[in-house]
């Protein structure tokens, strides 16, 4: 089973080492029927990551929104 939740991005941190750190919050505008549903099942949290890649790491930009798909792998993987 897999969840997807609905992140906009908060906040971009760039180090000196070149790392950005990406912070992304749960999406909500109320005038959006799918952004209501998403709220429900995840109203509050927040992600983030540290990018060491710039090709990747310039896909983010403030207040762009991403899904966040989650999907457990089998214990055979540890």
């Amino acid at each position: 089973m897999s969840v997807r939740a609905k992140f906009t991005v908060q906040s971009i941190t760039k180090y000196q080492y070149g790392g950005v750190r990406v912070t992304l919050s749960p999406q909500y505008d109320e005038s959006i029927p799918e952004d209501q549903r998403f709220s429900k099942a995840t109203p509050s949290g927040e992600f983030w990551m540290v990018i060491d890649n710039p090709a990747a790491s310039d896909q983010f930009g403030l207040g762009k929104v991403f899904y966040v798909d989650l999907t457990a792998i089998g214990p055979e993987r540890f």
